[in-house]
């Protein structure tokens, strides 16, 4: 009964209007008088902020707030890869041979997360890791390895909530939203960082530039709360055993290993 009703609700409010106001509002400098509010609610450390609250003219800068130097160590083990975001990683699991994956119970395609079936082969029977960023979350995402960026590219319109709800009793959130996928090759495989916009505003700003990536170099923001969801290769990684969702982890910190070829 919950699940159409839900359903219902995020059709009603998930318009062109709703979040089209809602993403003015949090860039105008009307907002700055809830930014305080906000980071109070969701009880933000305004320790590791690169600057004051005080300073921030509008909800939006908040959102996509950089941090101090230093505030996020990054993982130096020359095969680790790095958590990319600060977040909550809500599943981890093998991709199966027809492009299937299961996330709190339902099953997403990766042929239609990514696009078509010839991109998603290669990830069959690789791993996934599902990382899920609250409103309260440092919304900046990093690289989690070394590589090169072969291809980029955009799917999706509207989005709905990727929140565990969302997870639940959404329509394929992961595989429909409007989302932004990066293709990395490294030295042991292929990795898909594919960012998912979340309700209302679906907005996924590229910063860096050039296909080289370092590790825990920035690569893009999101404006809101949303979910990362990473994709590798067979063979390419293994996942550390103590990660065992849901799991609270900052960017930088490890979460498995690259195969060395050895």
């Amino acid at each position: 009964m919950f699940q159409p009703i839900y359903r219902l609700f995020i059709e009603l409010t998930n318009g062109k209007w709703t979040s089209e106001f809602l993403r003015k509002f949090a860039r105008s400098p009307r907002s700055r008088k809830v930014v305080s509010r906000f980071a109070k609610a969701y009880k933000l450390n305004t320790e590791e902020m690169e600057k004051p609250l005080a300073e921030f003219p509008t909800l939006h800068d908040l959102f996509i707030r950089k941090l101090k130097p230093g505030s996020r160590p990054v993982d130096q083990g020359e095969f680790s890869v790095v958590s990319p975001v600060d977040a909550v990683i809500e599943d981890i699991g093998t991709i199966k041979p027809n492009s299937e994956m299961e996330v709190k119970g339902k099953i997403y395609s990766v042929a239609d997360m990514l696009g078509d079936m010839a991109t998603a082969e290669k990830y069959m029977d690789g791993i996934y890791m599902i990382f899920y960023l609250s409103p309260s979350h440092y919304h900046r995402i990093h690289s989690p390895v070394d590589g090169q960026v072969k291809r980029q590219w955009a799917l999706g319109a509207k989005s709905y909530p990727v929140n565990k709800w969302g997870l639940k009793y959404g329509v394929d959130t992961l595989s429909k939203n409007y989302r932004m996928i990066s293709e990395i090759e490294t030295a042991s495989g292929m990795v898909a960082v594919v960012k998912v916009g979340a309700m209302f505003v679906n907005s996924i700003e590229t910063t860096h530039s050039g296909t080289e990536l370092k590790k825990g170099g920035e690569m893009a923001y999101f404006s809101f709360g949303s979910t990362i969801v990473l994709l590798f290769e067979k063979g390419c990684f293994t996942p550390d055993q103590s990660l065992v969702p849901p799991f609270d982890i900052r960017m930088g910190e490890k979460v498995g290993s690259l195969r060395t070829g050895s």
